[in-house]
């Protein structure tokens, strides 16, 4: 029998609680782990026992809890059924019964206590849950300058909660799931029922329930890799966002949403190449103005994935300038080290910079910037190992990179930056074109749940593609997206 198949066997509570309280000792290690606890109270002559995990639950709540019961011993008569005068007297709002030891194990470990009565064959379960965390603050990589400050935590709870808060729509569902053997993490899928396409929900579905692995500890990445299955393909077939209001803008277009419990990113599905350099300040701004920034964003992908490589092009092959860009190209006594291996030590350099600001503390973060911009560049062009130019150029495609607005964006884009460069070093300029050539020829062809990567501009629809082009006023916005296919395709009546 498999691992998978043992899961799956239910083990019932029975009508006696101590061969109850001994499996679950031996299930959960009560005794040896500290966080585990057990209260035992007795209840019109009956046991009661409570089962609970500190650091999960609001032990205000179980107090509170206990001090009904006791009072309920002390001051009314012995009548009636135990399990009855109890149930009337829990003052939770959540409260649901479980059949089997496995079912309310899971309950407990995920933050609610579990109730056994003497002579009683099945479990209270109560919601306490107090997961510890911080609070919804905006995320540090899609700030905008005008619009909301809240962002997603690593609450499932309150993740679902601010997203309600923005559509209060009856038909806003949220259906949850448990994945992975040990850590058994809570999933949500959500969608606007009506809105959603059925057969993508389906489909996400299964593919959530098909997930057979111990746990999910790296949460929505883990989760993403099984649907998408992504392979060697480096651009990213979803969008991940911690903003809760571009997730609500996504449901009400008919995506689905799918909440991982731990992670403060939501992942976006279905998702094209477009949804990825698009920007909520944007959309916080005048039309014209999100154009504005909107292209300025373009403007940085392009010179981040094009502006080293056509560079290197022009150096290695100086007789492709035109005569008045002759002045492109160090001089031949500007530098001690190839070009090339000056472009790759600039380019890692950069990323251990970026690497070594993530893990140094905040108020040395901009310090170690500015020692590396000032002192190290300087030193280096003064020395010869690098050229001006080359320091210049690998500056420009690094801002680029980080001016894309999704940061898995942004690090595809670098990946295939080197591609270029490798097929320049070998092929001069037929290797750009044909590395050129099959980077578009790998975004037209791939395909996110059947939704095809470069859509609307392959296959092309002029409308949504002038929408891409141009912020367009919300006003004129009459139309969800088709390429989601909307249960409902009409946003607004035109009031015109």
């Amino acid at each position: 029998m498999s691992k998978k198949d043992e899961t799956k066997i239910d083990h019932p509570f029975t009508n006696d609680l101590r061969d109850n309280e001994r499996r679950i000792k031996e299930r959960v290690g009560i005794g040896k782990s500290f966080d585990v606890g057990v209260r035992k109270v007795y209840i019109q002559d009956k046991e009661v026992q409570f089962y609970f995990v500190n650091g999960l639950c609001d032990i205000q709540y179980i107090i509170e809890l206990l001090k009904e019961l006791m009072f309920l011993d002390a001051n009314e008569p012995k009548e009636g059924r135990v399990r009855d005068q109890i149930e009337n007297r829990l003052t939770h709002v959540q409260v649901e019964y479980a059949k089997t030891i496995d079912d309310a194990l899971t309950q407990m470990l995920s933050g609610l206590i579990f109730i056994l009565i003497e002579g009683e064959s099945d479990a209270i379960v109560i919601d306490v849950r107090s997961y510890p965390g911080r609070g919804p603050e905006e995320p540090d990589t899609e700030k905008v300058v005008r619009g909301a400050r809240d962002g997603y935590t690593e609450n499932i709870i309150e993740n679902t909660g601010l997203t309600r808060r923005r559509i209060r729509d009856e038909r806003l569902r949220n259906e949850i799931m448990r994945v992975g053997r040990r850590s058994k993490t809570d999933i949500s899928i959500s969608y606007i029922d009506g809105l959603a396409d059925p057969d993508l929900i389906e489909i996400v579905r299964q593919e959530l329930e098909n997930i057979d692995i111990d746990a999910l500890t790296m949460g929505d990445k883990f989760v993403e890799e099984f649907i998408v299955k992504q392979g060697a393909n480096p651009f990213p077939m979803v969008r991940y966002t911690e903003r809760p209001d571009v997730a609500a803008t996504h449901l009400m277009e008919g995506h689905v949403i799918i909440f991982v419990d731990a992670s403060p990113s939501v992942i976006i599905l279905p998702t094209t190449f477009f949804h990825h350099v698009q920007h909520a300040e944007e959309y916080r701004q005048a039309p014209m103005v999100g154009t504005f920034l909107r292209w300025v964003r373009f403007s940085g992908m392009i010179f981040s994935l094009f502006i080293l490589p056509l560079w290197f092009l022009m150096v290695i092959q100086p007789e492709l300038l035109p005569e008045n860009l002759q002045f492109i190209g160090p001089e031949d006594d500007d530098y001690n080290v190839p070009i090339f291996a000056q472009i790759l030590l600039a380019e890692l350099g950069i990323e251990l910079l970026r690497m070594a600001a993530i893990h140094t503390p905040s108020p040395l973060a901009t310090a170690l910037g500015l020692v590396a911009a000032l002192l190290i560049g300087e030193i280096a062009i003064e020395v010869g190992m690098f050229g001006a130019e080359v320091i210049l150029y690998v500056a420009v495609g690094a801002i680029g990179m980080f001016a894309t607005p999704s940061y898995e964006m942004g690090i595809a884009l670098k990946i295939y930056r080197f591609v270029l460069l490798f097929a320049v070093l070998f092929f001069q300029a037929p290797g750009f074109v044909v590395a050129t050539t099959v980077l578009f020829l790998l975004l037209v062809i791939v395909k996110s749940l059947d939704v095809p990567y470069m859509w609307p501009f392959l296959p092309f629809y002029p409308k949504a593609f002038w929408d891409i082009l141009i912020r367009q006023a919300i006003p004129s916005k009459l139309r969800r997206p088709s390429i989601v296919q909307p249960g409902d395709p009409i946003k607004q009546s035109n009031s015109s």
